[in-house]
């Protein structure tokens, strides 16, 4: 058991040391070939929070260090196969999108088709926690319901994350965040593959936010965005929806509410106003804190510290005995320190929405 355990801790540090290695290596060479073919983000719209070109399509670099450190390390079983091969489209997609700017519908089908990938390879959500607290069943048994709300899961946090894209590393800032969160509750319920494949992909994030701080010397484009919110979305299927481990459920919902809870309100908000849900705005979260005259550098501090309130709320619920009053204990002077840090953030600055009459992405 001893010696299991060990064998699984280095594929967890090499799983991370290799991606970081190699999405730090490559993003200089995916900045330059993001130049040549013309893959840049040219602030023309008010919704632009920069002033010059930027290179994107960094969400390459990403992809090549998670791809190989999760060949090396993971066990490639069925449903990891369906990821992988779910990763190549939707990170095909992107990349078309970041160089021609397909149209929504188009990058929606190649999402559906990504998402039937992983679920045609055993990636189901087969149970959910059922919403009625007083029934008899603290989870429900989807059965034919299972594949589209498996799809349906997988688009949303796919497309979560893509619209939060709004700031110099804040996608890819709370995806690492989501990233660790699910990883530590992955190895409390013994899910050691998907610790690997989490770990992978938070090394990966982890190798590209040096040249997506702000100010930012590339984005990730959706090339990035769409492959965070599709690992994120299968993983969290293959590992956390468990009827043996009700509590998980909650798990993906913590680790990811800040994109969530913003694409929510964003549909609900645009519809209200007659629009398409999927007409982009400048009514995000981020924005939103940009409008109260936070730089972008503390709107992103604002919403990390967020993030990881909620992804240690995530792993309070999931741990037990000592490490569970441990954990509720730096819960709580967490929550006090998020809590100053935000209001002294936000002391003094006022809600100023900018009239938005551009549409289009970060």
């Amino acid at each position: 058991m001893l010696l299991s355990e060990a064998s699984l801790w280095i594929k967890l540090i090499l799983a991370v040391a290799v991606a970081f290695g190699l999405s730090i290596a490559m993003t200089p060479i995916v900045k330059s070939f993001a130049v040549k073919i013309g893959a840049m983000d040219i602030p023309t719209e008010k919704r632009r929070v920069h002033d010059h070109p930027i290179p994107r399509m960094g969400g390459l670099a990403i992809f090549i260090g998670f791809l190989l450190s999760v060949v090396l390390f993971a066990d490639i079983t069925t449903q990891v196969q369906g990821i992988l091969l779910g990763t190549i489209v939707i990170v095909a997609v992107g990349a078309i999108d970041d160089i021609l700017s397909l149209r929504a519908i188009v990058k929606l089908l190649g999402q559906i088709l990504a998402a039937v990938i992983a679920v045609l390879h055993g990636v189901v959500i087969e149970f959910f926690m059922n919403p009625n607290v007083f029934g008899g069943s603290e989870y429900l048994a989807l059965e034919l319901l299972s594949i589209p709300f498996t799809i349906l899961w997988i688009i949303g946090v796919t497309n979560a994350v893509n619209l939060i894209d709004g700031l110099d590393g804040l996608a890819c800032g709370v995806s690492t965040i989501a990233c660790l969160t699910m990883f530590v509750v992955a190895l409390l319920v013994s899910e050691g593959n998907v610790a690997i494949i989490l770990a992978a992909l938070m090394g990966a994030c982890l190798g590209f936010l040096p040249y997506n701080f702000n100010p930012a010397k590339i984005f990730m484009g959706d090339t990035g965005a769409l492959l965070l919110g599709y690992v994120l979305a299968t993983t969290s299927a293959v590992g956390m929806f468990k009827f043996y481990a009700v509590v998980t459920f909650l798990v993906p919902v913590l680790a990811l509410a800040v994109p969530l809870v913003d694409t929510a309100f964003a549909f609900c908000r645009r519809i209200l106003h007659g629009q398409s849900p999927f007409t982009p705005d400048r009514g995000h979260f981020h924005h939103r804190l940009i409008d109260m005259g936070l730089s972008q550098k503390q709107a992103v501090a604002v919403l990390y510290a967020i993030s990881a309130l909620l992804g240690l709320t995530a792993v309070v619920i999931v741990s037990t005995g000592k490490l569970k009053i441990g954990l509720l204990v730096f819960a709580a002077l967490a929550a006090c320190a998020v809590g100053k840090f935000i209001r002294d953030t936000l002391k003094g600055h006022e809600y100023h929405p900018k009239e938005d009459t551009d549409h289009a992405k970060h």
